[in-house]
């Protein structure tokens, strides 16, 4: 009866059996005594006679009185069987009381000299697990990584264990679920308040020039250009990531560890304006006197760490985009029929999908990126959280907002990046009708001062044709224009108290459309629809000049003033031929990290002929704001 599993105590009381010959005996008792030395004992007694003994099996060392003692019962047991199978006298009724006084007494002795044994044996590492093989080696057991929430609190530990020296289970408690995790990170987190404006004493390690001014209060705190090979990645957890960092399980770390992260913001906006019906051509307020969900963004991602250069590193964006701001960020066959074919106010666009990978050793590092990116290399960007203002200029409007292929960045040294893409054309995917092979390259300077820099790229060269192609029917088409851009950032101070940067392109076409790309939907009160504008024959030109200038007030605020120039000299990106201007100024707030408010105030005009609230004015005066939550 040898069990090699677990340690068991197995206690029989009323078991009736027949022994060998004998005749059938009245009530019997049996106990086994089982521990991981295996059975220690086993006696049975019998109504009038002292009955057979099981004897002495996988005993153990620790328990010879009792065994001992055992085994003399089984000779005297025998002994009486004998008697009585002759038919002579045994034992009377005092004598039975006597042997079972002395069994029951042996029976406890067994128990409490392996009770006393297996408490030393506890009390000196535990309960080691044996090995099937062999039930009496002993293995070391296995150690166990502490649950995020022990590590984090040096004082935190089980309060049903005891606690290494210097912990406490006092006030000790489970920590709490996602939900309320999530929502101490947004109230009470110092990260998100006095902590986030506070200067970072031990700033991350950088392969480069050091940074170019403060954030907060500005969006970023380089200069522009991306990816930066040197730059440190960003490692901010925002509330949703805290929630799940604060998770009890070894999976809280583990996610920690991969240094994936997702996030997000939501941003809303109003405005007055002097139009009725549409703000357009101006951009992303184009619906007038009203609010508006300018966007709510998702993004999961992993930075790559291009600082190290000792081993490859990759990474990953994936964004999810819903709102209003889709019109402007939306690419043929990226889901874009919710613009193309239904003309809709609101929808949601995936801006952003690419995979990199970063590989130390060429130069000073190379960056190979495929699949969807955000265009190079403009003063203002897609996302609310990343401008200076809540509204875009119109240089910005009408210019390239994603590009889908393969793109390399290469780092020559701490001043210059060289960045080179092959990809499917202007703001389209390589599956889409009217995709063609574009190619495009760029640089990247920054002064040995780090008080001035270049960033400027030929964004897309091909044949420059507008592309018509026909689908389910119908014929469709898309804008193909080339240009070149670029712009100069400079800072009066170390500091970068001031900044400003200064904007330009010249785009070219040929046979293109009044309005560029079409939305074959209906024509709606707020613009857009109603398929093809009027052809234009031979080259279409747009160019302009832009400028943003900010003046850090504080931590928290900053000042912001936009002016610009720009000539659509055949209309063919706005619909409405002629020369433009805007003026704004506005002034962003941050309450904390996690909460920013933007107002602000603008005149933009044409100069030639009425092309705003859908060609009804030559000038608009607006006033609005917007309101972002990150979390």
């Amino acid at each position: 009866m040898r069990h090699a599993g677990k340690p068991v105590a197995v206690g029989i009381v009323g078991l009736c059996r027949k022994i060998e010959n004998t005749d059938t005996w009245g009530h019997t008792g049996v106990i086994l005594i089982r521990s991981q030395w295996g059975l220690a004992g086993c006696a049975m007694e019998c109504g009038g006679r002292r009955g057979h003994l099981c004897g002495r099996h996988q005993t153990d060392s620790a328990v010879p009185l009792a065994t001992d003692f055992l085994r003399h019962v089984a000779l005297d047991n025998r002994f009486v069987s004998r008697n009585h199978q002759k038919g002579r006298p045994v034992h009377g009724e005092s004598e039975r009381r006597f042997y079972r006084r002395w069994a029951t007494a042996g029976l406890f002795v067994s128990a409490f000299v392996l009770a006393v044994q297996n408490q030393a044996q506890a009390q000196t590492g535990g309960y080691a697990e044996r090995r099937r093989d062999n039930p009496y080696e002993v293995v070391a057991p296995a150690p166990t990584t502490p649950p995020y929430w022990q590590w984090t609190n040096p004082f935190a530990c089980d309060k049903n264990k005891e606690c290494p020296e210097g912990q406490t289970p006092d006030g000790w408690k489970e920590p709490p679920g996602f939900c309320q995790r999530f929502l101490d990170a947004n109230i009470s987190d110092n990260d998100y308040y006095d902590g986030y404006f506070a200067d970072n004493p031990n700033p991350p390690a950088r392969r480069g020039m050091p940074e170019a001014f403060s954030s907060p209060p500005y969006p970023g705190n380089e200069w522009q250009g991306y990816p930066l090979i040197g730059a440190p990645p960003g490692d901010f957890a925002w509330p949703l990531m805290k929630a799940v960092y604060g998770g009890s399980g070894e999976w809280a770390q583990a996610i920690k560890d991969s240094k994936i992260q997702l996030d997000g913001w939501i941003t809303t906006c109003g405005n007055y304006s002097t139009s009725n019906n549409s703000n357009l051509p101006s951009a992303y307020w184009i619906v007038p006197n009203g609010m508006q969900i300018d966007q709510t963004v998702l993004r999961l991602h992993r930075e790559v760490d291009s600082v190290q250069t000792d081993h490859w590193d990759w990474g990953f964006r994936s964004i999810g985009l819903y709102g209003i701001d889709y019109r402007y960020t939306t690419a043929g066959g990226w889901l874009s029929n919710q613009l193309l074919r239904n003309n809709s106010l609101n929808g949601f666009d995936p801006v952003e999908q690419f995979f990199e990978v970063y590989i130390p050793g060429i130069m000073e590092g190379l960056n190979i990126r495929v699949g969807r990116w955000i265009a190079c290399p403009d003063i203002e960007n897609q996302y609310s959280v990343d401008n200076y203002l809540g509204s875009h200029s119109l240089l910005f409007t009408f210019d390239t907002y994603t590009q889908t292929g393969i793109m390399g960045t290469i780092k020559l040294n701490d001043q210059w990046h060289l960045q080179a893409a092959i990809h499917s054309g202007t703001d389209m995917a390589p599956w889409y009708g009217g995709a063609t092979p574009t190619g495009a390259f760029g640089f990247r300077w920054v002064a040995s001062d780090n008080r001035d820099a270049l960033y400027c790229w030929l964004n897309a060269i091909n044949n420059a044709h507008f592309r018509t192609f026909t689908r389910d029917g119908i014929l469709q088409g898309h804008d193909n224009f080339n240009y070149a851009v670029g712009t100069w950032e400079h800072k009066f101070d170390d500091a970068g108290r001031i900044v400003t940067k200064t904007e330009s392109y010249y785009m070219w076409q040929f046979d293109a459309f009044v309005g560029g790309t079409p939305s074959f939907g209906i024509v709606r009160p707020f613009g857009g629809g109603g398929g093809f504008g009027a052809p234009i024959p031979g080259l279409s030109q747009t160019f302009g000049v832009l400028n943003y200038t900010m003046l850090q007030v504080s931590k928290q605020d900053y000042f912001t003033i936009r002016n610009e120039y720009w000539v659509d000299q055949q209309g063919e990106r706005s619909g409405f031929a002629g020369q433009y201007s805007s003026h704004t100024i506005g002034i962003s707030h941050k309450f904390n990290a996690l909460v920013m408010v933007r107002p602000e105030i603008g005149y933009y005009r044409n100069y030639d002929q009425p092309a705003f609230d859908l060609g009804t004015s030559k000038g608009m005066l607006m006033a609005g704001f917007d309101f972002t939550y990150r979390f």
